[in-house]
């Protein structure tokens, strides 16, 4: 996405929610959306802003040693040199800009959003300026996806579908020579590979205990064997490798025999329960008309879990955004770690993983993407509605 068409998006954006401008500030990588916004530039310095009023030109002020960065963006640019140069021009910039966007959230609620430290929030509000949030108008201007971003995103999704459940059928067919957890995930960053698939970080390969840790990531020391009668889960996550593919994002569970026991069953429904239920909140909403925000959907989810008996078990939030990052700046799915208040607008994608975790016995999590047509909610990933059964 080029600076020119975020520039034309936050526009269209702010002429509809009483912005005078965005201000966009960045010191040495401490705001990603500055970086969404411009594109990726080596070796920046100094201290630099980018000015995106409601209507009109936009403008960058970054420092002198800094001027030949920059020049590729076709921006109109000044320069400073010193911290009352950059004063100055900064004051000139906003003159007029009454109420203004900055990367800033009230008490820190969201921290993908909170980027701007507190002393240059002062400063910028000591120059006569009133700082809100710009947590909506960043997701508009630069998280939603286009139809080659969407579909890049379905390419990652629909091999991971796949690939989830090969690393299922390699537990059964090695199952007599002992599989570890690092194997299969071994097998799974392989298949990755093989597939032209981004390997980051991960997967998530956890047996029994294991899975009670919604992030165990297996390693050559801590591993367990898999065996007849042990749970699986498997998480994973991949992107194609370029600069503008989106990620997958998936979860599912196993059970190595003929008969899930009961116990396991049981906790598997309600996280099945769980996040269908915030499913049909989202749909309702678009059915309705009515724009929805991202607790809403931690809540739908949590209330039914807690229902179950099993609230005091699902220790994390609903969902994320999905994005260039598997964790991108977009709406995240929380009434817990945060109270997320953004909106779930099209052209956006979020994954749904409600997962109970029992510590010291085992952990259920089932994670779909959704992305967010202008028609409505479209799950891209397979669903699981039953565990897997694994057989030697």
């Amino acid at each position: 996405m080029s600076v020119q068409t975020v520039i034309a998006q936050a526009q269209e954006y702010m002429a509809d929610h009483d912005l005078s401008g965005w201000l966009l500030y960045d010191y040495r990588g401490m705001n990603p959306i500055f970086w969404d916004t411009v594109g990726p530039i080596a070796n920046v310095t100094r201290p630099c802003w980018l000015w995106i009023p409601a209507s009109g030109t936009s403008q960058l002020l970054v420092a002198y040693v800094d001027q030949g960065r920059f020049v590729h963006l076709g921006l109109d640019t000044m320069l400073f040199a010193g911290r009352e140069d950059m004063t100055v021009k900064l004051t000139g910039m906003l003159s007029g800009g009454l109420r203004i966007a900055m990367e800033y959230s009230p008490n820190g609620l969201l921290p993908r959003v909170s980027k701007v430290d507190a002393g240059t929030l002062e400063f910028v509000r000591g120059l006569g300026v009133e700082v809100v949030s710009s947590a909506d108008l960043l997701q508009y201007a630069t998280q939603r996806w286009d139809d080659t971003q969407l579909q890049s995103h379905q390419v990652a999704a629909d091999k991971l579908s796949a690939i989830v459940m090969e690393a299922f059928k390699r537990i059964g067919d090695t199952l007599e020579s002992g599989p570890t957890e690092h194997d299969i995930a071994q097998f799974i960053r392989d298949r990755f590979v093989e597939e032209g698939l981004e390997v980051t970080d991960g997967p998530v390969v956890a047996a029994n205990a294991h899975a009670a840790d919604p992030h165990f990531e297996p390693t050559g020391e801590n591993c367990s064997v898999i065996k007849p009668g042990d749970w699986v889960l498997i998480d994973l996550w991949a992107r194609q490798p370029y600069q503008d593919a989106m990620f997958g994002d998936i979860t599912w569970t196993a059970y190595v025999g003929d008969r899930v026991p009961e116990r396991h069953q049981q906790v598997f429904d309600a996280v099945i329960g769980g996040r269908d239920a915030a499913v049909r909140v989202l749909e309702d909403a678009f059915r309705q008309g009515r724009e929805i925000q991202g607790w809403e959907l931690d809540k739908a989810a949590r209330d039914f879990i807690s229902d179950l008996g099993f609230g005091d078990y699902f220790n994390h939030r609903l969902g994320h955004s999905l994005g260039r990052e598997v964790h991108s700046n977009a709406v995240n799915l929380d009434s817990w770690e945060t109270y997320d208040t953004r909106i779930l607008m099209p052209g956006i994608a979020v994954t749904i993983e409600p997962g109970i975790y029992l510590p010291g016995e085992f952990g259920v999590r089932s994670e779909i993407d959704i992305f967010i047509a202008e028609d409505g909610p479209r799950i891209t990933t397979a669903v699981q509605r039953e565990v897997v059964l694994i057989q030697g």
